[in-house]
């Protein structure tokens, strides 16, 4: 049966998966908009400003582990995405743009509001399209999907001559993806598994450094057997926190710039670091020439172009963190570490980096102490970057998988009050906190008649 390329679009988006589209509307997708009337099954939720419209599905596709849908016109459009998809990329979240383009034959002339957008994100995309036959459009929509959420998560964009969107084509959804040359490995190697097995057997001072690779995989309880089977203690990235309940006696805080002075001085001490889903980055690591100093590593990540990137790793090991862990638990020894962690406990007691000094100020560390005590951990928490970032990290005490949301690399203002826009749609019976300071909170505000209208 023919329909429309716009009709092809909104039946492709819905098989797969698609349930929310965050969008504004625009001359170069009113096709699209169209045809939305058709499909209830598409919940349409209209921005303020295209850039909200990328924030609100990163912070869905990381709430729900699906894919967020994002859309906006051409042009201005498809330029305000780029702050939301290089975040969503810089961060590992899954989410498919789609943007209109001028129709095909005024590409390449300059037309009115037409830019490149395929190749202006190439760097911040793990793929993009620019489709010219309405005929590849289900093709095309089923490859992004899986491209987004399989491997290491990531953004794919797709652009949509707006002759495309009306042009009318066969709608034949493929049964399977064919993509020869798209490749991941989720089984680690047998032989690097066995060498990591027997380090962490062998260590006096293990430590490991949970990232976010291990909320992605939500292997949360082969994570916990791993730490509690070998008594190692955990320090975080900051997107690895909510990867490991805080108040577990084996959990030790985030690490790194504005991570736990305990934290930190346990990664100088230990003579084995095991990093899983996180990539050295600076925030975490400092100098890399000085981080570690006594410590072999292992290193555990899906994308082996973070392996041996930023420092040096003796037992590299690609594959999805909760396959890896099924395998390595089983070749792990029970330990007890005591000495190592009544160093550290003894560390947190001299160090106590989270106290909260008392004067006749509120103090946003204690605001943050205080929505952790009402809530009793029992929310998600989504926040920019700066200061409010680092308090909503330090003190709060995220004891459920997954409950803190956050601006990692990219580290853009105003990711805030749209992604919890994004995080309360997607889980809209989980109590979601906004923490955002003056300036970011200006940059998104438009955002409140978003939530206001919806």
């Amino acid at each position: 049966m023919k329909k429309t390329g716009a009709q092809i679009l909104c039946e492709s988006l819905i098989k797969g998966g698609a349930e929310v589209i965050f969008g504004i509307l625009g001359g170069a997708v009113l096709p699209i908009y169209d045809a939305f009337p058709q499909y209830p099954q598409l919940r349409h939720i209209l921005v303020r400003h295209e850039q909200g419209a990328a924030h609100a599905a990163d912070g869905y596709a990381r709430a729900t582990h699906k894919a967020g849908v994002c859309i906006a016109t051409s042009g201005p459009g498809a330029t305000n995405l780029i702050t939301g998809i290089a975040n969503a990329y810089m961060d590992s979240s899954p989410m498919i743009a789609i943007t209109g383009q001028v129709a095909r034959p005024f590409i390449g002339k300059d037309a009115f509001q037409e830019t490149d957008i395929t190749g202006i994100t190439l760097p911040i995309t793990k793929h993009n399209y620019l489709v010219t036959d309405a005929a590849e459009l289900a093709k095309i929509v089923k490859e992004a999907f899986y491209i987004a959420q399989t491997g290491r998560p990531g953004p794919v964009l797709i652009d949509i001559p707006r002759d495309v969107q009306q042009e009318e084509a066969e709608f034949v959804y493929p049964d399977k993806v064919d993509l020869p040359g798209y490749k991941f490995v989720t089984r680690g190697h047998s032989a690097q598994i066995e060498k990591a097995a027997k380090l962490i057997n062998e260590a006096e001072r293990p430590l490991i450094i949970a990232g976010r690779g291990i909320i992605i995989s939500q292997a949360y309880d082969e994570f916990k057997e791993l730490a509690e089977k070998a008594q190692i203690p955990i320090v975080s990235t900051l997107l690895g926190i909510g990867s490991f309940p805080g108040n577990h006696i084996l959990s030790f805080g985030m690490l790194g710039m504005h991570g736990m002075a305990y934290a930190n001085m346990a990664v100088q001490n230990a003579d084995l670091i095991i990093a899983i889903g996180m990539r050295f980055d600076d925030r975490a690591t400092a100098n890399t020439s000085g981080f570690a100093p006594h410590a072999r590593i292992i290193h555990i990540d899906i994308d082996p172009a973070e392996i041996g990137k930023n420092v040096k790793v003796d037992v590299p090991i690609v594959g999805d963190v909760e396959n890896v862990f099924k395998t390595l638990n089983k070749r792990i020894d029970h330990r007890d570490h005591l000495d190592w962690l009544s160093q550290l406990d003894q560390w947190r007691y001299e160090l106590p980096s989270l106290e909260i000094r008392q004067n006749d100020e509120l103090l946003p560390q204690y605001v943050i102490r205080q929505i952790c005590e009402a809530t009793q951990g029992d929310a998600i928490v989504v926040t920019g970057v700066g200061q409010n970032q680092m308090w909503a990290a330090q003190h709060f005490i995220y004891t459920k998988p997954n409950s803190l949301i956050s601006a990692g690399g990219l580290g853009p203002m105003g990711f805030e009050l749209p992604a919890a826009i994004g995080a309360k749609v997607g889980c809209p019976e989980e109590v979601v906190w906004c923490v955002a300071g003056d300036g970011g909170f200006q940059m998104t505000i438009q955002e409140l008649a978003t939530i206001t209208q919806e």
